[in-house]
């Protein structure tokens, strides 16, 4: 299997800078950047990728998923078998691969298995950074309990669960000492109401202040960080003042806070898709009208959060938080981001700033020597239209992830040097 490839013929996006260097060629060398420059020298085996005036940028970091969600339906996620829990996990995984993706971050599910599979090459897909599962009290957000239902910790061993029950200090502690074991890069509460989950209003504040606070100390213990959902103003500021550091969705921020955060270093990760992707589909796949009426509290401030989170300087990462068959709508994402922010703003939101959020700065989100070559070869200039960052990859003649050919509809007979 070749394992050298060279790019030649196209412009190098700097996602940092928000230009394209013209006319460097790069070289890759088993699963890393090995060169860039002009006139590279072509080592014996390589293949040679002629991209005739395209353009080479980083593979996409989404900073927001669930890849155990393979249907909207979370109480069927949870129920199903582990070895169908994984393998559709995989077919999701696969797809977010093919519309160049090329890292993920899971904010609930996923676990070391599924890191190792990758890491492996047991299966097609995105590097994973996981946090286990997302920490969530009694009748929070990712309890999917009815009101009637009081068994403990329903399903929560399971693949499909995205979520965890557990409540006081104590338990609080020995959660995320279980998680950091079991793999997590980071650990994930659930610290305000959530659509999908049935007894929790969106403004209901989750967990304690001490509760909160033992979750960032065993995490920065661990050199790790927590993750908060949060939609409410009162909640972020809060989870900013106990030391949270991602804060997911942010709807409601108001620009006191939003500042407050930039000033202490937190990151954003705004995930505008999932609420229109649910207004659209979610009456047909089973929502009821209490969660179609939290759709639309969070909605009606998404563009506005948006303005206002960009206006304090707080660093937003690219998410998305698509379940099921609403994974479809990825692409919108980008779409939704446009209406507020530059290109350029939102390619560093999902590459260089995707990639600080998932501790892997230099690692990936660049094309810089050393980095893991997750590339994506693009029709045109993302710079001057994201929408070739959309559409299910159809402008992404080349995905590279990992060092590894994923797709390449430029090379039909490929081009062996030496």
């Amino acid at each position: 299997m070749t394992t050298s490839f060279l790019f030649t013929g196209g412009n190098v996006l700097d996602a940092e800078a928000g230009i394209l260097r013209q006319g460097l060629e790069v070289l890759v060398t088993d699963q890393r950047i090995a060169a860039i420059g002009t006139d590279l020298a072509r080592p014996d085996g390589v293949e040679v990728i002629n991209l005739a005036g395209r353009t080479i940028m980083p593979g996409l970091i989404d900073c927001h998923v669930h890849v155990v969600a393979e249907t909207l339906d979370l109480w069927a996620n949870m129920i199903a078998p582990a070895s169908l829990a994984a393998l559709r996990s995989a077919r999701v995984m696969e797809e977010a691969l093919r519309r160049g993706f090329t890292t993920l971050r899971d904010l609930g599910g996923a676990d070391y298995g599924l890191v190792r599979a990758v890491n492996e090459g047991l299966l097609i897909g995105p590097r994973l950074v996981i946090c286990g599962k997302g920490l969530t009290t009694t009748g929070g957000h990712a309890d999917l309990r009815q009101r009637t239902d009081d068994r403990p910790g329903l399903f929560s061993d399971r693949l499909g669960s995205m979520g965890l029950i557990v409540d006081g200090v104590d338990n609080v502690r020995a959660a995320c000492r279980t998680m950091i074991k079991e793999g997590a890069n980071f650990i994930k509460v659930m610290a305000n109401g959530g659509v999908s989950s049935p007894n929790d209003p969106i403004h209901s504040i989750q967990y304690s202040r001490d509760e909160i606070s033992a979750m960032v100390e065993e995490a920065e213990n661990a050199g790790l960080y927590v993750a908060a959902h949060v939609y409410t103003d009162k909640s972020i500021a809060r989870c900013v003042e106990l030391g949270v550091h991602s804060l997911e969705h942010c709807n409601l921020i108001e620009p006191d806070t939003a500042k407050k955060a930039a000033e202490k270093g937190c990151i954003a990760v705004p995930t505008l898709v999932a609420y229109d992707a649910l207004a659209l589909e979610g009456e047909a796949l089973g929502l009821g009208a209490a969660e179609s009426a939290k759709i639309e509290v969070v909605r009606s401030g998404g563009l506005r959060s948006l303005e206002i989170m960009r206006d304090a300087g707080l660093p937003m990462a690219f998410g998305s938080d698509l379940l099921g068959q609403l994974r479809k709508y990825h692409g919108m994402e980008f779409e939704l981001l446009a209406k507020v922010l530059t290109p350029q703003e939102i390619i560093r939101s999902a590459t260089v700033i995707g990639a600080k959020l998932c501790r892997l700065e230099g690692q990936v989100g660049v094309v810089a020597e050393g980095a893991f070559a997750d590339l994506l070869v693009v029709d045109g200039d993302p710079l001057s239209d994201i929408s070739l960052l959309q559409d299910d990859g159809a402008h992404m003649p080349v995905i590279m992830a990992n060092g590894r050919i994923v797709k390449n509809a430029l090379n039909q007979g490929a081009l062996q040097h030496g």
